[in-house]
């Protein structure tokens, strides 16, 4: 399939999900990972007016749980998050964040995944660990 025809695919499967209410498109793929974004408005803003660290823990489990189920998709499996961590070392207030999914590890029954979340200017707002389980569909 075709990277355009898989991203649609792909965004279109979120529709009436927690993705589509934080508004996270996925934007890119390849081999090896798969890139989203979502907007910072004062939708995902603390009361302070910076993004919230569990709006970005979501864009992160997302961005990771849409990269394993594409990585699988051969097989008739599910995938489940087992563990998610976070460390958030910068603020953002507007525009995007940006969440790239690397696979670390391939195993049988779990895949271990680096998320960066970076803001508009590539800057590092989030590293996040991601790990996810897969299941055999009943």
């Amino acid at each position: 399939m075709e990277t355009t025809q898989l991203l649609d695919k792909i965004n279109a499967y979120c529709k009436g999900t927690l993705m589509e209410t934080l508004e996270i498109e996925y934007v890119a793929i390849d081999a090896d990972s798969l890139t989203a974004k979502m907007p910072v408005s004062p939708k995902v803003h603390q009361p302070d007016g910076v993004l919230h660290g569990g709006a970005t823990l979501a864009l992160a489990e997302s961005v990771g749980s849409a990269a394993a189920q594409v990585l699988m998709a051969d097989k008739q499996v599910q995938i489940r998050g087992l563990e998610l961590s976070g460390n958030h070392v910068k603020s953002v207030r507007s525009g995007y964040v940006w969440a790239k999914a690397t696979i670390l590890h391939r195993g049988k029954t779990t895949q271990l995944w680096q998320i960066h979340v970076t803001d508009d200017q590539a800057a590092l707002v989030s590293v996040v660990k991601f790990t996810t389980m897969i299941l055999n569909r009943d």
